[in-house]
Parts: C-alpha cells; sequence; structure tokens
C-alpha cells in the first residue's frame, strides 16, 4: 500500500481573516498620517511658491535698477492671486500698458487662506515693494517689513497651528518662511525657518 500524504495548498478561512485584519488595522494608523503629511506637503509647497514670487521681484528690482512690487490681483485681497511687476513708470501701481509685468499666480486653492498681520501687505491696497538694492520699501520711502500668514482653513484645534506658515519680509529684502509654535508667535523667534 502507498503512503500518500496531501499537502494542503492555499490559506485558510482563519488564515485569510487574521491577514484581513491586520492590513485593516495597519490602514487606519497610516491614513490620518498619510492624510497630515499630504495636508503639509500641499502647505509647504504653496508657501515656497510664495517665497520663490517674492525672491523673484527682489532679483528683478537689482537687476533691472528699479522698484519691484507684488500686488493682489484684484488690488485687494491676497488670495485673489497676485502679480508681480517692475514699477517702471514709478506710479507704485500696475499699469499693464506700461509696467514690465513678471508673473501673475492665480488665485490659491480655497483651503487655503493668505492673511496680511504686518506691513504693507495689510494696506486697503496692500503691496510689497523692493527697491533697486534689494530692500524691503513703502510706498512713502521708509523701510518696511511685512508679514502674510499662509493658513490651511480646512483643519481647527491643534492642527490649525501645525498647518500654518509666516512669510516674512525683512526691511533688509530677507525673505523667510516659519513655522509659529504658539498662537503668540507672532515674529517666529520660537522656531526656525523651514
Amino acid at each position: 500500500m502507498k503512503n500518500q500524504c496531501t499537502s494542503a495548498k492555499g490559506f485558510t478561512l482563519i488564515e485569510l481573516l487574521v491577514t484581513v485584519a491586520l492590513i485593516a488595522i495597519l490602514m487606519a494608523v497610516a491614513v490620518p498620517s498619510l492624510t497630515t503629511f499630504a495636508r503639509n506637503a500641499e502647505l509647504t509647497s504653496f508657501s515656497n511658491t510664495m517665497l520663490a514670487t517674492m525672491n523673484a521681484a527682489r532679483g528683478e528690482a537689482m537687476k533691472r535698477g528699479r522698484y519691484a512690487m507684488v500686488v493682489p490681483a484684484d488690488g485687494t485681497n491676497w488670495s485673489s492671486g497676485w502679480i508681480v511687476f517692475v514699477d517702471v513708470n514709478r506710479t507704485q501701481a500696475f499699469e499693464s500698458a506700461s509696467d514690465f509685468s513678471i508673473l501673475t499666480r492665480e488665485a490659491p486653492p480655497s483651503y487655503l487662506t493668505i492673511t496680511p498681520t504686518l506691513g504693507t501687505a495689510a494696506d486697503l491696497q496692500p503691496y510689497i515693494m523692493f527697491d533697486a538694492a534689494g530692500y524691503s520699501k513703502t510706498k512713502a520711502g521708509a523701510f518696511g517689513a511685512t508679514t502674510l500668514e499662509i493658513r490651511r482653513n480646512d483643519v481647527s484645534g491643534a492642527d490649525q497651528l501645525e498647518q500654518t506658515r509666516r512669510l516674512k519680509i525683512a526691511s533688509t529684502g530677507r525673505v523667510r518662511i516659519c513655522t509659529p509654535k504658539t498662537s503668540s508667535d507672532s515674529l517666529c523667534l520660537a522656531t526656525s525657518d523651514l
């Protein structure tokens, strides 16, 4: 008589259920982290776009030996997008016929809010202006530090502070982005630059 030994191939129902349960647990842990990571990446990317915009304006001002400005696309709200231009005719306002347009940026996604908190970016007709030496200036000719706050408006609670960036322009023209550690950390002194 032959001894027949058969080996079972495949999974038992219990093994399959245990595997599915483990995958479900891992997904429950990983998905919130991935969501936070994706939100942070979007905010950081947009903040870096604004940083590049300000550096482009400053660079054009120094390259052309003229004032360069960044203004909201609609003239009042930074969340409407913005226009970067060289103020050729020195009117301190964008005039498409005579000024040299560097770039135009469309409105950010609706879940991002840009709020001016300091300086000329918070005026009734907000602007950011760089002179030919690269310094941040006011329309009156004084040095002017400026701060814009970029924040996600689709988060709340503790996540809200983590999903906030501040774009700070010093009077010297240096542009940086920082993440505040507390809501009262208006100068981002308690944090390092990103």
